[in-house]
């Protein structure tokens, strides 16, 4: 038995996402992740491959606005591929459309993030131009989500992808609400935070993640960073490119082509 402020914690017969979570309640953060996060972080999500050496690899994804028709097919492969439900406020990756008018700003709209298309718009309503901007985690190497995990579930692999141990989250949500670009949810169901990995069980095998696999323009491109020859090194040579919300420096490692002032 362990009393503190006034209350009693009795640890005896709890599993561990219990466990942690009671800890997260009554021990102080500092003590707690210097504790803990060290075992976590030996123990990465996802199911790779045996001879895969994530040390040896570091991942980006660029994406190219010009090139998005605002399909919505990768929206929907994601939630088939990582089984996300189907509800129209859970997405790990979706679309949203900017409409920008000859006065004022940009309206925005995301109707089921995209997986139904976008109403048809009309071009005498006082709009200057129409495109679609994808959006996801974007598995940032100064990631704030990884800063404020209280027990060390969010983390960053060593191939640079942010990812989630669902055994040890607590469901606290401080991830979500430190999310700067709106990429996680709580699942319904599981209670534990949930974003895109990249589809991590995906590309440990070397396979691409399932929206950019099904995207019909190639607005999507995925790799390797560093290396001369990988889509993403070629994407980045011949685009200019920049990243959403810089000033944050979160340093983003999903890029953007044609991502102009009106895109937040």
């Amino acid at each position: 038995m362990n009393e503190q402020h006034g209350q009693k914690c009795d640890f005896v017969g709890m599993d561990r996402r219990d466990f942690l979570g009671a800890v997260a309640r009554t021990v102080p953060t500092w003590l707690m992740v210097t504790a803990i996060v060290p075992e976590l972080l030996a123990a990465e999500a996802g199911s790779p491959d045996e001879k895969y050496r994530p040390e040896e690899h570091r991942y980006a994804m660029a994406i190219n606005i010009h090139k998005c028709i605002g399909c919505g097919r990768c929206a929907d492969a994601c939630k088939t591929e990582n089984n996300v439900p189907r509800e129209p406020v859970f997405f790990r990756t979706w679309i949203e459309r900017y409409r920008v008018p000859f006065e004022g700003e940009a309206v925005v709209d995301s109707p089921n993030g995209g997986i139904d298309g976008f109403p048809t718009e009309d071009h005498d309503s006082g709009t200057f131009k129409a495109f679609f901007v994808p959006k996801l985690c974007n598995h940032c190497s100064n990631a704030p989500c990884v800063q404020v995990c209280p027990v060390g579930a969010t983390f960053t692999s060593q191939d640079g992808v942010v990812l989630v141990d669902k055994d040890y989250c607590v469901g606290c949500r401080y991830c979500i609400q430190a999310c700067p670009y709106g990429a996680r949810y709580l699942h319904p169901t599981e209670k534990v935070a949930d974003k895109c990995t990249f589809c991590y069980h995906r590309i440990t095998k070397g396979q691409p993640p399932a929206c950019v696999e099904v995207c019909p323009t190639q607005a999507r491109v995925f790799g390797e960073m560093g290396e001369q020859a990988s889509p993403i090194s070629r994407f980045m040579r011949f685009n200019d490119v920049t990243v959403l919300k810089s000033w944050l420096n979160t340093d983003p490692r999903v890029y953007y082509a044609g991502a102009d002032e009106e895109v937040r």
